[in-house]
């Protein structure tokens, strides 16, 4: 990796918060030992059950492209868990824990993903800085799985759909301060993340259309009020 290009990917990868928020020494430290993989669309990274023996494995970071982090029901049935954008970090789970990986990590475009290796993590995650960044990092992830195991279980569909569109606007793992006019999934993407059909999916966004929280068009989802879908996020 030449000094211009890693200048270049540095300067790009510090847009994301929780890698910018890194010591500038460590975030040299991370891209400077990290491998590049590219994945074509609908290539797999890692599957669920994947085996993380000591001294294996490494710690991602998506330099461009968008994965899934999927789950798939033994009838076929997927269940989409996040959407990753270019910037997120992930895989640190099954390095600290040593146990096989928790979900699917799937291209759904043309990828170039970093890998940190294994014994480069481990001594970064020896610097209390670091660690504290990657507990924090969990302690959000952990955040964000009680909202949708709360939103799963005691909210109407609309307003189901109306809060994850607020995530997704953010960004489904880096929720940056601000919210993105468009969503970065699909309508098909969006019923998978939330357990519902097309249909229902469908149904519900005319409404939220026409109360003016989002825009559709060209197969894709505008958010044309955050205020208005934080009024639809709130059962009544």
């Amino acid at each position: 990796m030449s000094l211009s290009a890693s200048a270049e990917l540095l300067h790009r990868l510090s847009a994301n918060p929780w890698f910018g928020a890194l010591a500038l020494g460590d975030r040299r430290a991370v891209l400077a030992a990290c491998d590049r993989v590219r994945l074509r669309p609908g290539e797999m990274l890692f599957r669920q059950g994947d085996a993380v023996p000591a001294g294996t494995g490494a710690f991602y970071g998506l330099s461009s492209g968008s994965i899934k982090a999927s789950s798939l029901r033994e009838d076929g049935k997927e269940a989409i868990l996040a959407v990753l954008e270019a910037g997120n970090w992930f895989g640190e789970i099954s390095l600290i824990d040593g146990q096989p990986r928790t979900h699917d990590a799937t291209a759904l475009r043309e990828c170039e993903v970093l890998a940190l290796p294994r014994a480069d993590f481990d001594a970064l995650m020896k610097k209390p800085a670091f660690s504290h960044a990657v507990s924090r990092m969990l302690a959000a992830r952990v955040r964000s799985l009680y909202g949708m195991v709360e939103d799963a279980t005691l909210r109407s569909t609309r307003a189901r759909i109306a809060r994850r569109l607020l995530l997704l606007a953010r960004g489904d793992a880096t929720q940056s301060p601000g919210a993105r006019p468009v969503v970065p999934v699909s309508q098909e993407s969006l019923a998978m993340m939330l357990g519902v059909t097309r249909q229902t999916l469908s149904k519900e966004l005319r409404v939220l259309v026409q109360a003016g929280a989002v825009v559709l068009g060209y197969g894709r989802i505008e958010i044309a009020s955050t205020e208005k879908l934080q009024e639809l996020g709130v059962d009544h």
